[in-house]
């Protein structure tokens, strides 16, 4: 029951964030940002979507228990991951935008997470990935989602390193 609560908490989060990033496209595209990869940021709604579905699927239909030694890690993982992925969205302010949206002129965010590493968000989001479906030993949607949100960084990360460099 408290997984379900779970990831239904994490769908409210996930709205949010999408709330938060219409808001801030009409601020960039105002600034003269331009979006770059629009092909495929409907297939990451998708898949993060999918994987809430997919959590709660498995646990229900195949009955996979809590398993305290792997679930009270996971969940850590998971918190700390949220709490990474708003910082952010912190960091970057009116930039923040899952959607890939760059203003020409500005300059690459170095503070927060930034300060250490270029992408902390999708590390965020694969540790997320991996551990949200494992809080509930749903360890064939970690597999198969960690798998194709792998492919799909991998498009994303080349996407956006290319438009970063455009500008």
């Amino acid at each position: 029951m408290y997984y379900f609560i779970l990831i239904a908490m994490i769908g409210v989060e996930r709205v949010a964030g999408l709330v938060v990033a219409q808001r801030n496209a009409r601020w960039s595209i105002a600034h003269g940002g331009k979006e770059f990869g629009l092909d495929h940021f409907p297939a990451m709604v998708s898949l993060h979507s999918l994987l809430l579905v997919s959590c709660l699927v498995e646990v229900w239909s195949l009955g996979r228990p809590f398993a305290p030694w792997l679930g009270w890690p996971m969940l850590a993982v998971v918190v700390l991951s949220c709490l990474v992925r708003w910082r952010c969205a912190a960091a970057l302010g009116r930039l923040w935008n899952p959607r890939l949206i760059v203003i020409p002129g500005a300059p690459l965010v170095r503070r927060g997470p930034y300060r250490w590493v270029r992408h902390p968000d999708y590390i965020a989001v694969v540790a997320e990935v991996a551990a949200l479906p494992l809080i509930h030993s749903a360890w064939l949607t970690a597999i198969a989602f960690s798998i194709a949100n792998a492919l799909l960084l991998n498009v994303r990360i080349r996407l956006e390193n290319a438009a970063l460099t455009y500008v």
